[in-house]
């Protein structure tokens, strides 16, 4: 690394920079005088050079001083505004919530503008993943998913009853039962008999071919549809919500009951959540049941 004095003897060169009063300087530092005078001096003994000019009753930088107080004031500031963005009491009270990266776009994204607008003082952090097990437990406030409610080692509490619906893209003429059933179809790894009940619920034979198409999220299988690549079974609720904003698709048959769920996930033993994830709970549970009276 090069050559960097002392951060304390920086720290306290910064702020006599600007007071250019010893006294002032360890009052704001916490620190007595003689301790701010002899990190100056040791300051200067590093630099090999004066900083400051000490006259009976005044305090001058000199000019090396006064161009070396900019730069050291600048990077104090830059470290301050990193730490305080980073660590500081607005990061610490960031509201973090974790779900699914299907359930996070097309459901919990689509809702957020309006917790923001209830709680513009709260800042939120929306992370997704794939597979349950693939995040660590213990590192959000907040997590959002999509099962049967028998996870061990966490407390759920079931939020949704789910339905499924197939979609096509829009406007191709394509949205009937009949047409599925020669069209090519798509599927979700982990949610492969999707196809099956859907027909076997509409008393229909299930086609006997190959899915064209195996993806990993209801996302992925979404954009295919809107590519014009075929049929996708989704939750009701992704799809609405899909074409509530503005995706080209459309509900191509009757919803049929789906047997996941959506719950609301915390550790057993886990600290009692920060003041924004009661609040965001609460107001999740409001929009779900006035979603469910309309």
């Amino acid at each position: 690394m090069d050559r960097l004095p002392n951060p304390a003897w920086l720290r306290s060169f910064e702020s006599a920079a600007r007071h250019l009063n010893f006294t002032t300087t360890a009052r704001e530092l916490g620190l007595t005088q003689t301790a701010v005078s002899l990190h100056i001096r040791s300051l200067e003994a590093e630099l090999g050079q004066k900083l400051f000019t000490r006259n009976a009753r005044r305090l001058e930088l000199t000019e090396l001083g006064q161009s070396y107080s900019l730069t050291v004031r600048r990077a104090l500031a830059d470290i301050a505004l990193s730490t305080n963005s980073l660590f500081g009491p607005a990061s610490r009270q960031t509201l973090t919530i974790r779900a699914a990266i299907s359930t996070a776009t097309y459901w919990v994204a689509a809702e957020l503008p309006d917790f923001s607008a209830r709680h513009p003082d709260i800042p939120v952090r929306l992370i997704s993943h794939i597979w349950n097990d693939s995040v660590a437990p213990g590192d959000v406030d907040v997590e959002i998913r999509l099962g049967y409610g028998d996870w061990p080692r966490v407390r759920s509490e079931k939020l949704t009853d789910e339905k499924l619906v197939p979609v096509c893209r829009a406007g191709d003429g394509s949205a009937d039962l009949h047409s599925m059933t020669t069209g090519a179809l798509i599927h979700i790894l982990g949610y492969e008999d999707n196809w099956a009940r859907y027909f076997q619920a509409n008393d229909m034979a299930p086609p006997d071919k190959l899915p064209r198409h195996s993806v990993d999220t209801s996302v992925a299988a979404l954009q295919l549809v809107m590519a014009g690549a075929g049929y996708a079974t989704i939750l009701e609720r992704f799809a609405k919500n899909a074409i509530q904003q503005g995706a080209p698709i459309e509900i191509a048959g009757p919803a049929i009951p789906f047997a996941q769920s959506h719950y609301l996930i915390s550790a057993q033993g886990a600290d009692h959540p920060i003041a924004a994830a009661g609040l965001f709970c609460a107001w999740l549970k409001e929009r779900l049941a006035s979603d469910a009276v309309v």
